[in-house]
């Protein structure tokens, strides 16, 4: 999103004109210490301290190791933060919460109305005052670090800042609430499924046990990385592990209906409408009704970062005179809120073709602030939704059909400045892309003429500036996304976004000079451990040496202008021609961009679509049509965003062999 924390990422409706080498490493190293804690007289080397404090705290809580293990990947995958806060108030590898202390910090933070983290000064921060409710008032699921201080006797702040600490908290948790439910101690993994599920923090059994089968999940397969703070951890799978679900009943939390959810049955989800509704003179909100896929088919899924807290998001998705999105995943537990249905059209991509043809999911969360960071649970949770609704809907699995919101193009030329960022260059769409088991690898030799960019999440870390205050540098943060320059040279200048019409940044919301993880391009040039992209009508080079490589390589189709023409117009919409319209329904004008694409450049191709626009402005739907012309256009990956040409513009070819490949 671009705008103020308080207002989710879709800013407005957009209709009317409107693993690792780390991991095997650690893998390599820590499996035959996995089990038992070692001896006293073991000397543990500074990149092991974690997973010695996992065996530690283990011991000393009567805790099996292997779930305590388990549950930290889920909370955080290991990682620290560097002891800041997630955006549910969660510190440490056990995301314990303390969401009073995180509220306070970020209170005297924005109390002086410093500005919006966002760094957009074209438009006013919107963002509130941040009220310091009492401790009383909060969820139970948001204040675990108070209760794990005084379990273990360990002081907040310590619990806060020390990962060591911070596991032993978790364990002593965990260690309650076995003894809670009346259960023992045990030293089998399978007897901790109903303490599991209610360090989840979910106050109902279907969140509760969703969040439990995905930690026996980790817990079966193991897993193994290199933390951010560089700390070698690995879990041994235990496959024979069979969990004891009927603990499920000792938790007492309540149950749940979800009749009313287009929600696979793997996770847990909840029906929260957002409503459709006449406010005003003349207007309404915050969706239009449909017949998706009878009427028009869906072929995208938009993923957004809600740039506020859950009980902020869904209150404002229930606002009529809001704008609407399809989903929402809660950044604790992975919970799933459903607020409109598949058929219908949510207000959320602010591009109304895009609208029209997908299902957008709000995940909870800031993406200027890397320490408010998405859970494994959240990870999950929305993997599962998403491998859900695409083998629904026949959504193909890449990067050009799950978009971020940031990679959702301008409808038209004045509104390319206004586009979302979201979720930025923080979301690890490599991981995502695992979970939902389709990751991203190598799929040609060195001539294929294409490449997928595939940077090693943890280890790559672009600077970035304007997470906290504009201009000044972020904390160093592994990410998905590669900067790109107008010659192989760091020095060099960055490349620029015509449409944008500013001087290119490093800023965490400026998207002129960089490319995300999964995004295909053809290779335009090599020159040692760098390569050239066609992007943005130019030649753009990015780093990608035999030793860290980038990106890898790939083939496929490619469209180019076709023979004769020195270039072709980029369009963010495929509108229909003006003869397609039918009587009562206005043509819609087909406005080229500023971009183009020169004779002898290649941009990788996606769907060949006909021109398309859902009619759809009045409350009433008698009057709704969708239009389908005969022109057809090819989406295509331009810049960081995607866009369209017309197909009477290009010829489609195999991608160009470049000789001197990168290598990958």
């Amino acid at each position: 999103m671009r705008g103020s924390v308080s207002e989710p990422c879709p800013a407005r409706r957009g209709r009317r004109t409107r693993r690792t080498a780390g991991a095997v490493a650690a893998a390599a190293l820590l499996l035959p210490l996995l089990g038992a804690a070692p001896p006293p007289s073991t000397a543990a080397s500074p990149a092991e301290a974690l997973q010695r404090a996992f065996a530690s705290a283990a011991t000393e809580y009567r805790v099996p190791q292997s779930v305590l293990l388990a549950v930290s990947y889920l909370q955080s995958r290991w990682d620290g933060h560097g002891g800041a806060p997630s955006v549910s108030g969660g510190y440490g590898p056990m995301h314990l919460t303390d969401a009073r202390t995180a509220l306070a910090t970020a209170a005297g933070h924005f109390a002086d109305g410093t500005e919006d983290a966002r760094g957009d000064s074209a438009r006013p921060a919107l963002r509130p005052r941040v009220r310091v409710p009492a401790q009383s008032v909060l969820p139970a699921r948001l204040r675990t670090l108070p209760k794990a201080a005084g379990l273990t006797g360990i002081p907040a702040e310590r619990l806060r800042t020390d990962p060591a600490a911070n596991v032993a908290g978790g364990a002593a948790l965990l260690a309650a609430a076995q003894r809670e439910m009346g259960e023992p101690l045990s030293a089998d993994p399978a007897h901790w499924y109903g303490a599991v599920a209610r360090f989840s923090g979910a106050d109902d059994t279907a969140t509760a046990a969703a969040y439990a089968n995905d930690v026996f999940d980790v817990l079966r397969t193991g897993q193994a990385r290199t933390t951010d703070a560089g700390q070698l951890v690995a879990l041994a799978a235990q496959p024979g592990v069979r969990a004891d679900t009927g603990q499920l009943r000792l938790t007492g939390l309540r149950t749940t209906a979800a009749d009313d959810t287009e929600c696979p049955t793997t996770v847990s989800c909840e029906s929260i409408p957002a409503p459709y509704a006449q406010f005003g003179t003349g207007d309404y909100g915050n969706h239009d009704l449909g017949d998706r896929p009878a009427s028009q088919g869906i072929r995208y899924i938009v993923i957004h970062d809600t740039e506020g807290t859950w009980d902020e998001t869904v209150k404002l998705v229930q606002d009529p005179a809001y704008v609407s999105w399809n989903y929402t995943i809660r950044s604790t537990d992975g919970l799933i809120a459903q607020h409109v249905k598949a058929k219908d059209v949510a207000w959320h991509a602010g591009n109304w073709y895009i609208n029209s043809k997908s299902i957008g999911i709000e995940h909870e969360g800031f993406l200027a602030a890397p320490d408010a960071w998405y859970t494994e649970a959240m990870y999950r949770s929305s993997a599962r939704l998403v491998r859900y609704l695409t083998d629904k809907y026949g959504i193909p699995l890449d990067r050009q059909h799950i978009l971020g919101h940031e990679n959702v193009p301008g409808p038209t030329t004045s509104s390319i400045p206004g586009m979302h960022t979201d979720p930025g260059p923080y979301w690890d769409w490599r991981h995502y892309f695992e979970l939902l088991e389709h990751p991203f690898k190598r799929t040609a030799g060195r001539t294929g003429g294409l490449v997928t960019v595939l940077p090693d999440y943890a280890t790559n870390q672009p600077a970035y500036t304007g997470c906290v205050s504009k201009g000044q540098p972020c904390a160093a943060h592994g990410s998905g996304e590669v900067r790109l320059y107008s010659d192989h040279d760091e020095s060099a200048a960055l490349i620029k976004d015509v449409g944008l019409g500013t001087t290119p940044t490093t800023d965490v919301n400026d998207l002129s000079s960089r490319v995300s993880t999964g995004q295909q391009y053809a290779v335009a040039d090599t020159w040692g451990d760098w390569t050239a992209i066609w992007y943005l009508g130019q030649k753009a080079w990015f780093r990608n040496s035999a030793t860290d490589p980038t990106a890898v390589s790939a083939a496929g189709l490619v469209i180019t202008p076709k023979a004769g023409l020195k270039s072709v117009p980029v369009y963010g919409r495929a509108y229909p021609e003006t003869s397609a319209y039918p009587s009562g329904v206005p043509a819609q004008s087909i406005s080229p961009l500023p971009y183009t694409i020169p004779a002898g450049q290649a941009y990788v191709v996606g769907d060949a679509v006909p021109g398309e626009y859902l009619y759809a402005t009045t409350f009433a739907t008698d009057s709704h049509r969708v239009v389908v012309g005969k022109d057809l256009y090819y989406e295509i990956q331009y810049g960081h965003r995607v866009e369209f040409v017309r197909a009477a513009d290009v010829d489609v070819v195999p991608s160009p062999r470049i000789g001197r490949h990168p290598r990958g």
